[in-house]
């Protein structure tokens, strides 16, 4: 995983572009590759990708997630786009792209991931002593009462870790966009 030290500021430049697809482009095009199974159309979704994100170079917002959860997003909606017109290209009886509303459940596993990244940032956003507690409670199975014994302090005091780190996560994602407020 590359260090946020090393992210171009943006995508303005061709150097930037350029920067970024050296940093992101393998694991873009893994992603897009899992989810269509197609060689070919993963690599146009790849190159479609850093297109949209230079067009747009101010959907690009530091302080909202980095720049690699960013163009996970964008590429993620490259690659409905082009499954929704592969489906129609195979004559799946729609007449335009467009009237195909649901994603093929082979997208699951690829939403999982950019979950997985983005919730991943967004802990990585709290505090070492709200980010262990929601993290061993909700992710290890751990009770507060355990947790708070391992660390000698009392379980109420965990509970009460738990409950702040559960809100910020929460805000957060909120902020992100991650998650309907």
């Amino acid at each position: 995983m590359a260090s946020k030290d090393a992210e171009p500021a943006g995508l303005r430049t061709e150097r930037e572009v350029q920067a970024a697809y050296d940093l992101y482009g393998g694991e873009l095009f893994g992603f897009a590759f899992k989810a269509l199974d197609d060689r070919q159309l993963a690599e146009d979704v790849v190159q479609e990708t850093f297109v949209r994100a230079w067009r747009s170079p101010r959907g690009f917002d530091p302080d909202q997630g980095s720049m690699r959860t960013w163009l996970f997003a964008i590429v993620r909606n490259a690659v409905v786009d082009a499954m929704r017109k592969r489906k129609v290209r195979e004559g799946a009886g729609h007449s335009s792209w467009e009237s195909v509303s649901e994603v093929p459940s082979a997208f699951d596993p690829v939403d999982q991931l950019l979950e997985r990244i983005q919730l991943g940032e967004a802990l990585e956003r709290l505090s070492p002593q709200h980010r262990e507690a929601v993290v061993e409670v909700y992710f290890g199975g751990r009770t507060c009462a355990e947790l708070g014994t391992e660390l000698g302090i009392s379980a109420s005091t965990m509970r009460s870790r738990l409950y702040y780190g559960v809100r910020a996560l929460r805000l957060i994602l909120e902020e992100n966009g991650w998650l309907a407020p």
